[in-house]
């Protein structure tokens, strides 16, 4: 196998590694975190009803019925976030086994790489065996945010050279995004004609 193909087969397992290893810690701070979110902006809001007309219609209190529903669905996940913890702990170490392996063999001058071969493959059946596939929702999402943005990559984007639109932003995303834009779209323009706007 030749040198730079074998340096970007290490880059792309590094890739699925630090990735899995951000999308289990996203699950764990959605699990964590969110649920204290729903709670605190639900009472602020109920107290802010008591003086804003506007808080106090039957739309915001449908929206925190289901966000009340959302926080339920949470649950499912606590008595197994710890697990998502670990699983993120011990990916990102094989991440950084990963990245070390990178190094020695791009400063390496041997030919015979089955040496490198034989560790990366030791590495990828460790991340294999410790993966949790049952991921909670939205955490692709957060788990971009975590890996592009808070991840030291820069060895990793030297040879998969990612794209801000084809890599960094989630493709679910985009389309969510779009969706959203043309149900407002659609909304706005049926107000506007019922109000005889248009």
């Amino acid at each position: 196998m030749d040198k730079q193909d074998f340096l970007r087969q290490i880059a792309e397992s590094a890739y699925n590694v630090g990735f899995g290893a951000k999308k289990h810690f996203a699950t764990y701070d959605i699990v964590e975190k969110a649920p204290g979110w729903i709670g605190f902006s639900s009472m602020a809001i109920g107290v802010f009803a008591l003086i804003i007309d506007l808080l106090s219609t039957k739309h915001m209190s449908a929206f925190f019925i289901v966000l009340g529903v959302a926080g339920l669905y949470l649950n499912f996940y606590n008595e197994t976030k710890q697990g998502y913890e670990q699983k993120g702990k011990f990916l990102t170490q094989l991440f950084n086994e990963l990245k070390a392996l990178y190094f020695d063999v791009k400063a390496s001058d041997r030919t015979d790489l089955s040496e490198y071969v034989e560790k990366l493959s030791d590495i990828e059946s460790r991340y294999y065996s410790n993966c949790i596939s049952k991921q909670i929702l939205f955490s692709d999402w957060y788990a971009h945010y975590k890996f592009f943005w808070q991840h030291q990559i820069d060895w990793v984007d030297e040879q998969k050279n990612f794209k801000f639109w084809r890599d960094k932003v989630p493709l679910s995303f985009v389309v969510f995004a779009i969706l959203i834009g043309v149900g407002l779209l659609v909304c706005s323009l049926y107000y506007a004609l019922s109000k005889g706007l248009l």
